[in-house]
């Protein structure tokens, strides 16, 4: 019997092969084209991304059932006497209300997360909760770690066209920023749990050059960390981003992942890095 199980949700955009390496359970979001349902992670990207611009209207996503949760933390309860669940802000989704409800049902056996973030923001925190539950530490200890990487881990998003934050609804907090003009590129960060403009560009050769910078610059005094390059149709971006990164820094670990269909519905093809500066 373990002593911690833990869970996260489709949007952390974790690769099957990390989750069985770190033992990390992953409940999906779904997407949902008219009457059609598809779980996030049964889609490859080039398939997603298809459809979804075939499709006369953007489709839309949908946080686990409470009842998806349940099922979840009882078949991880048979192995381990808590499960600390680790998900999307609660300020983007409601995966987050689903999970608490859910874990109502198990008398405290349960610990609900809200990593203030997404993607491999979150994904970082699901990583080092999984690390932290293979060394047998205990819940609190597990959740020490994980709220450690919460209130170090920085990322910055940058969009190839607004589109799908108009169509989705996403776009009021950021208007601002962009005015009228919705035939620019624009970068986001994410603060508090909600999404904040960094800046808007006008080329892509200029958003390239000011992301890296501006991860140097939240780098800080900091000069090693761990770094994902997160992608939507954007492979080759992906990885001259890595690369510069490389020089750039002492990287402890890297990753170049994919973004799933829940992700991509909202922000459309793109390039994202989130990273953990390390002291």
């Amino acid at each position: 019997m373990r002593n911690v199980a833990v869970i996260t949700d489709s949007t952390a955009d974790l690769s099957p092969d990390l989750c069985a390496k770190h033992d990390i359970t992953v409940v999906p979001l779904s997407i949902v084209f008219g009457q059609e349902t598809i779980v996030d992670g049964t889609i490859s990207q080039a398939e997603f991304f298809r459809r979804m611009n075939a499709a006369p209207e953007l489709p839309t996503t949908s946080q686990p059932a409470v009842g998806t949760f349940v099922e979840a933390y009882r078949r991880a309860l048979e192995t381990a006497s808590e499960v600390v669940s680790v998900h999307i802000s609660s300020k983007l989704s409601g995966t987050i209300e689903s999970a608490t409800r859910a874990a109502e049902e198990f008398a405290g056996r349960v610990h609900v997360v809200d990593s203030k973030n997404l993607s491999w923001a979150l994904g970082f925190q699901a990583l080092e909760a999984g690390r932290a539950a293979a060394e047998g530490l205990d819940r609190a200890s597990v959740i020490e770690r994980v709220e450690s990487v919460r209130d170090r881990v920085q990322m910055i998003v940058h969009f190839d066209g607004l589109d799908n934050l108009v169509k989705g609804g996403r776009i009021s907090g950021l208007a601002g920023v962009i005015g009228g003009a919705l035939n620019i590129r624009l970068s986001i960060t994410v603060k508090d749990g909600a999404f904040v403009p960094v800046r808007p560009y006008r080329s892509a050769k200029a958003a390239l050059k000011h992301g890296l910078d501006w991860v140097e610059g939240r780098m800080g005094n900091a000069s090693r960390g761990a770094f994902c390059v997160i992608h939507a149709l954007s492979e080759d971006r992906a990885l001259w981003i890595k690369d510069q990164l490389v020089e750039r820094f002492d990287v402890t670990e890297m990753f170049v992942m994919e973004t799933g269909a829940v992700i991509g519905t909202h922000t459309g093809t793109g390039w994202g890095i989130a990273f953990v500066p390390e002291a």
